[in-house]
């Protein structure tokens, strides 16, 4: 990010650009500013193509034609799929493209291995956007707060991170509920996260196994019953509940072989102040345990697969066996 903030800073821009990666809001956010930093609110020469079935034949037809009355013509190709399919004409065109064309790509996920992929590594700038970590996310949350003239303690900043999850869109829209609700207050507590914002499925599906952990049936069943009252389909809370006992025992192996927080979370794909969340509660569960709660989702899946039991009731005894 930071040679892109130097390139649209001095003006210095390439004429192909790649931004990708899970975290949406970072990728619309600079595929923008390079919008406006390469060709303004030129819109005689700006192009844009989303979705797959582009016809790479047109884009460099397109990319050939003299832009109108101006030094650039701008192409930006978003969600498209050629990185890992489908961009190996493109590719061979981009190593000798024309240089009063400029490109911009912005996907969510790559074949670091694609011909059109090595190219934009060698002829242009290739940026990725992950999940951003727990300092950046707060810095980010409390300039927000800041703007707004509003406080938040270290421990709601923590609970509000905890609600929203990592995704900096849904955060930003959170944040800004917020807002309005505390418009006359300028302290946000945790009864007004509370009230306010809306809690992630993965956190749900995180309060469920920890209800299971502690043996507390009646607020395991609750938990589940409201996921069916906000229409989650049973076979995806079974997905979600076997995918938190899988991580759960992954946690639970790289911290028997000596890994910290934030190796456990690279590993596994959580920011680090999650994977301590995942830590503890994995130390609530034996590693049999967990290895049997895995299994018992597999045949879970399998009995409603097969007609032996339907989705609602099959969920709802994995939850009493392992709450009992």
């Amino acid at each position: 990010m930071q040679r892109l903030n130097e390139d649209i800073k001095t003006g210095q821009l390439k004429n192909l650009y790649l931004l990708y990666g899970e975290e949406a809001y970072l990728r619309r956010q600079y595929r923008d500013r390079l919008k406006d930093a390469i060709i303004g609110d030129d819109t005689m020469n700006y192009q844009y193509f989303e979705g797959k079935n582009i016809a790479v034949g047109e884009i460099i037809d397109l990319a050939e034609t003299m832009p109108f009355f101006a030094e650039k013509r701008l192409i930006v190709l978003e969600n498209t799929s050629l990185f890992k399919s489908g961009g190996e004409q493109l590719a061979e065109y981009l190593t000798a493209q024309a240089e009063s064309t400029s490109f911009l790509f912005v996907e969510t996920e790559v074949d670091k291995r694609s011909k059109l992929f090595k190219t934009l590594q060698s002829k242009g700038s290739v940026t990725e956007f992950g999940v951003q970590d727990e300092g950046t996310l707060k810095r980010w949350i409390l300039g927000m707060m800041k703007k707004e003239g509003k406080q938040i303690s270290s421990g709601n900043l923590e609970y509000f991170l905890e609600k929203t999850g990592t995704d900096m869109e849904n955060i930003r829209k959170e944040a800004e509920k917020l807002f309005c609700y505390c418009m006359d207050n300028d302290t946000i507590s945790r009864e007004d996260i509370d009230e306010i914002c809306i809690k992630q499925l993965s956190s749900h599906i995180f309060d469920m196994v920890s209800a299971i952990a502690d043996k507390q049936q009646k607020k395991a069943l609750e938990l589940y019953y409201e996921l069916l009252a906000l229409k989650e389909p049973p076979m995806r809370i079974l997905f979600l509940i076997a995918r938190q006992f899988n991580m759960l025992l992954q946690v639970k192996e790289l911290h028997k072989k000596g890994f910290q927080n934030k190796a456990i979370g690279e590993k596994v794909g959580l920011p680090g102040f999650i994977a301590g969340k995942y830590m503890t509660q994995a130390g609530r569960f034996t590693m049999d345990e967990l290895k049997n709660a895995v299994e018992a989702c597999v045949e879970a899946e399998e009995s409603i697969k097969t007609g032996k039991i339907n989705d609602n009731m099959s969920v709802e005894l994995l939850i009493i066996k392992y709450s009992s």
